[in-house]
């Protein structure tokens, strides 16, 4: 079972940054997309940004300048480094992959990890 694991968020005040970080657990394996979604209160889940395997980024027009994605394919792991945070990106920030493939083998799949929360707040 793949199991995503996200960390970084917290509590900041406009202007700040924060790191997230999303691992998969185990190895010899991979996904053909990775990213990052988030939902805010009262709102829909929203994509944020994805990368693909061979580095494709699709991204929210209110992020970009803002927020830069970036994936470790080696260490199954998708990063989302926030700058000049906002107080409207505030929300439960959830990891997401998709397309296992494991020893050259598409497999499919959809996976999320848990959420980690951004509060963006004075």
């Amino acid at each position: 079972q793949v199991q995503l694991v996200e960390s970084g968020g917290g509590l900041v005040q406009p202007g700040e940054s924060l790191r997230l970080s999303c691992a998969a657990s185990g190895s010899d394996f991979g996904f053909s997309n990775m990213g990052w979604y988030r939902q805010a209160p009262g709102k829909q889940r929203e994509l944020v940004a994805t990368i693909s395997y061979g580095g494709d980024i699709n991204s929210k027009e209110s992020v970009k300048g803002r927020f830069t994605i970036s994936r470790d394919n080696a260490k199954n792991t998708v990063y989302l480094q926030m700058n000049s945070l906002k107080v409207e990106d505030t929300a439960v920030y959830y990891c997401n992959a998709e397309g296992l493939i494991i020893a050259g083998l598409s497999l499919g799949g959809n996976y999320w990890g848990q959420g980690t929360q951004v509060t963006v707040s004075s």
